[in-house]
């Protein structure tokens, strides 16, 4: 009954991660950082991209 739904829901997390990890790459954290963020966004996607939001590394323009 929820397979629409869930299937949404993951697509939503996929981006938001995608979007995360292009703003690591594009931050001005040392090589070593942005590793271990990517790292955590790949491993915990919801919890990871919730962490990396509010204690990431900020974009390089911002």
């Amino acid at each position: 009954m929820f397979d629409g739904v869930n299937g949404i829901f993951g697509l939503l997390i996929l981006a938001a991660d995608i979007w995360a990890i292009v703003n690591i790459f594009q931050s001005s954290a040392t090589t070593g950082a942005k590793v271990l963020w990517i790292l955590l966004v790949l491993l915990l996607p919801l919890l990871g991209l919730v962490i990396w939001f509010f204690a990431g590394p900020k974009s390089a323009s911002g």
